[in-house]
């Protein structure tokens, strides 16, 4: 029988209140059927209304356009979230979302308020001016914003900092384009079916030109800045209100911002659209990819920082830091394993490298007095996860870390300094001491 390392343990104290069974309409499948269901209705009405709108061929032409730029945009934010990667049912509701429930939301609305003040004002040229520029970027990064406030506060284990909210807002985005690019596109082509043109002049070619290969990054641009907005809540700590608050309201004012002043782009003169693009688009699109790809490399880092003080204690091997901190190493401990073990054996190398992200994470909000009230529970838990996985994790990283150190191994970590400020007490000479004490975290802690 193998003998465990020393376990974090509850805090003393009184036992808790006696657990209540749900409501039957708390219950998990009751929350995730009406999901489903909602989602799935907002999707057959979406398309009841852009087909009838571009007829069965226009649809099908814009439906077989628009899908190009998805797979690109989907692996660009699926590539940013590497490090800690997240379920894929939140991104597939994330999806979803925005190409169902927020499309619908959106052709609704607009439909609504634009015909509300062309009635108003008595001149519909002004009503679709106004639409375009005020209504609709109100209307529709609300709509959008709604899938990662779902996310944010319904999957809170999920979603832990500025990636998460950028790839979350970024998918839903993506999906909201695709159904507008469905819509705008499939419209063109009946247009282009009654002028008879065709080819690379005609209004297909120049909207396909414009939505898929110039600005196919415009709508996640602009919801990304509220997924920022939620992941700067995310980072800060749950007592501290105003800034949870304020934080996802100034992304949403800010992409509301930004959509507006692409919208009336076209209205600054013949050039307008491409002054607009090249002078504001393009450098806040290598802004924010900066931005993302910078807080990708601090997570590394972070990892790094952060689980040495869990390889004192002996539930990680002394090189798995090192390894478990660079994504080559990463993809070579899954190659690794999978060449000499099998498929399976690959997949529990990448949960293993997940679950010690997610607690490298969680260690990094507890030290900076971030982190929830169930932080001990939690990391009890991802401690599990890892020492499961450890007969096949830990030979995988550790050839990894070989493979891609030009040093040989460090020694086992000291039991003093770095680890003792992190609680564990620890035996130099023996990697799996028998349990002792482990503080209690206390988030409240000033």
């Amino acid at each position: 029988m193998a003998i465990h390392p020393p376990y974090p343990t509850q805090p003393g104290g009184p036992a808790g209140p006696a657990l209540r069974h749900p409501h039957w309409w708390q219950r998990r499948w009751v929350r995730y059927g009406s999901l489903i269901t909602l989602l799935a209705m907002s999707g057959l009405v979406i398309l009841a209304l852009v087909r009838e709108q571009t007829g069965t061929e226009g649809f099908l032409v814009g439906l077989g356009l628009a899908v190009f730029p998805v797979p690109l945009l989907i692996a660009a934010f699926r590539w940013l979230d590497r490090v800690e990667p997240g379920p894929w049912h939140n991104l597939l509701f994330s999806f979803a979302w925005g190409a169902c429930a927020a499309a619908l939301i959106a052709i609704v609305a607009n439909s609504f308020a634009t015909r509300w003040i062309a009635i108003a004002t008595a001149d519909p040229s002004s009503a679709d001016t106004l639409g375009a520029t005020v209504i609709a970027p109100v209307v529709e990064e609300s709509a959008k914003a709604a899938a990662v406030l779902l996310v944010f506060l319904f999957r809170r284990r999920d979603f832990t900092g500025i990636v998460d909210g950028v790839v979350i807002a970024g998918v839903t985005a993506t999906g909201f384009a695709f159904t507008e690019n469905i819509l705008y596109l499939g419209t063109a082509f009946g247009t282009d079916q009654l002028s008879g043109d065709s080819g690379l002049a005609s209004v297909t070619a120049a909207t396909f030109f414009v939505r898929v290969v110039m600005s196919p990054f415009a709508h996640p641009l602009f919801t990304v800045l509220t997924g920022i907005g939620f992941g700067f809540a995310a980072l800060s700590a749950e007592r501290r209100h105003v800034r949870r608050v304020l934080f996802p309201l100034t992304g949403l004012l800010l992409a509301m911002g930004m959509h507006a002043i692409w919208n009336g782009s076209s209205g600054f003169g013949e050039w307008g659209f491409f002054g607009v693009y090249a002078a504001f688009m393009v450098p806040a699109f290598g802004l924010l990819t900066w931005l993302a790809v910078w807080t990708r490399q601090r997570e590394l880092r972070t990892v790094r920082a952060e689980l040495p003080a869990y390889t004192v204690a002996g539930w990680l091997g002394a090189t798995e830091p090192w390894a478990l901190g660079s994504m080559r190493a990463r993809r070579l401990a899954r190659e690794y394993a999978g060449h000499h073990f099998g498929k399976a054996a690959a997949r529990s190398v990448a949960e293993y490298e997940a679950f010690a992200t997610s607690l490298a994470f969680l260690r990094h909000r507890g030290r900076l007095g971030r982190a929830g009230a169930d932080f001990v529970v939690r990391e009890r838990e991802l401690l599990d996860e890892l020492w499961r996985r450890r007969g096949i994790a830990r030979p995988a990283l550790a050839y990894a870390a070989r493979a891609t150190t030009p040093v040989p191994a460090p020694p086992p970590w000291p039991a003093h300094g770095y680890a003792h400020s992190y609680g564990y007490a620890t035996q130099h000479a023996q990697p799996y001491a028998p349990p002792v004490p482990y503080p209690a975290y206390n988030p409240y802690r000033s």
